[in-house]
């Protein structure tokens, strides 16, 4: 029997839990971390945006972006570009870099994200919709074939709409991850977040370094035409060196796109800021990784997994592909 699920009281939930969350941090100014200067961005406005904030907010639908508050929100959606989460709001896992509600969702699931996602790609006018979830270890295929049905929607509903999924590792089950590929989403990204000797603590015990470039080499031997994305965080401890041996072993494993950004501690019971990167040393990284093989890179301060995702697009089309 399928189990019922209140969407909008879970969503409800959550937004609250945050923002106490969020009032308590602000409250101890010990831990009012002073960001550099260039973190300081405009805050997504204008006729247009309001309009598609507008029209989300009456179709019930919600992005990424917007309950993140992604200092890029503004441009991606100028780009046609937005990142929704899929799988409800609370995560079976615990990475101390996350700040998703952990808990046990009871085998829940709720089957009307897959007409959101593509009501979300119309009212949007998408051309490039990022879907991305918690981990789900509470269901038999980890939520693979959730994803899958999502992908296979939207190419039925808009087939001229690329769907990039930054998914969990399925716990590396092989019938699992062969589900989400025979989808056939444009881009297939699982995040290895940071370097191999601080993957724990900072990723949940279940998750591996090892696990990551496995997955990631599955995707690649057996889904070629399918792109791979990983993405690394940076400011929890590691060295150059470390960062430049990611770097490779991500490549080694034939991952095609890499993002860089910079950790931000959300909250007070999350990892502290090691090192808050200078934009110079990003572009140094950058250089770094496209000597290293990598076809695509996005490399800056606020650089997240999914930002302006479609860049990777317009690369190819500059290249001579007919996408």
């Amino acid at each position: 029997m399928t189990k019922t699920y209140d969407y909008q009281a879970a969503r409800d939930k959550t937004l609250e839990k945050k923002k106490r969350a969020f009032e308590q941090a602000k409250s101890k100014t010990n831990l009012r971390e002073k960001k550099p200067d260039w973190f300081k961005v405009k805050l997504p406005s204008g006729k247009e945006y309001e309009q598609v904030r507008k029209k989300l907010r009456e179709k019930n639908l919600w992005t990424v972006c917007e309950e993140a508050s992604c200092p890029n929100q503004g441009e991606c959606w100028s780009a046609k570009t937005a990142t929704m989460m899929i799988l409800g709001g609370t995560c079976t896992r615990a990475c101390k870099f996350c700040a998703v509600d952990t808990g046990n969702p009871g085998g829940v699931i709720d089957f009307q994200e897959i007409q959101n996602a593509s009501d979300m790609v119309e009212t949007m006018g998408l051309r490039y919709l990022v879907v991305t979830s918690v981990d789900r270890d509470d269901l038999a295929d980890f939520g693979a074939a959730h994803f899958g049905n999502i992908v296979k929607r939207i190419r039925k509903d808009h087939p001229d709409t690329l769907v990039e999924v930054l998914i969990p590792d399925f716990d590396g089950n092989e019938e699992h991850m062969h589900t989400l590929g025979s989808s056939r989403p444009f881009v297939i990204a699982q995040n290895i977040e940071t370097v191999k000797r601080l993957t724990h603590p900072v990723r949940d015990r279940r998750a591996g370094y090892e696990k990551t470039l496995g997955c990631l080499k599955y995707y690649n031997e057996e889904f070629s035409e399918i792109a791979t994305k990983s993405s690394i965080m940076l400011g929890l401890g590691e060295t150059d060196n470390e960062i430049i041996q990611c770097l490779k072993d991500l490549r080694s494993v034939g991952t095609n796109i890499v993002t860089l950004g910079q950790y931000l501690r959300p909250t007070p019971r999350h990892l502290k800021v090691e090192k808050y990167y200078h934009p110079d040393e990003f572009a140094k990284f950058k250089e770094i990784a496209y000597e290293v093989g990598f076809d695509f890179v996005a490399s800056g301060p606020l650089v997240r997994s999914s930002y302006k995702a479609a860049d990777y697009l317009d690369h190819l089309k500059a290249k001579g592909h007919d996408i």
